[in-house]
């Protein structure tokens, strides 16, 4: 999502920072869907999550989803 112009920059050193201080610092791309409290402490999905974005060929939809 990042890679492709979804997330601003930003957005994503704030995830970045937020997660190292919880000791997740590898979790920066996951918070982009997880949205929960608890998801982000616990390093799980709670939640199902979307995010849909379009290309010039494709109409693509990421699910984060709990069990997968």
């Amino acid at each position: 999502i990042y890679k492709c112009g979804g997330i601003d920059k930003r957005t994503i050193e704030k995830f970045e920072k937020e997660a190292a201080e919880l000791g997740k610092g590898s979790f920066k791309y996951a918070w982009v869907l997880d949205k929960l409290k608890a998801e982000r402490e616990r390093g799980i999905t709670i939640d199902i999550a979307l995010w849909k974005f379009e290309t010039d060929t494709y109409h693509v939809t990421v699910i984060d989803a709990p069990g997968h």
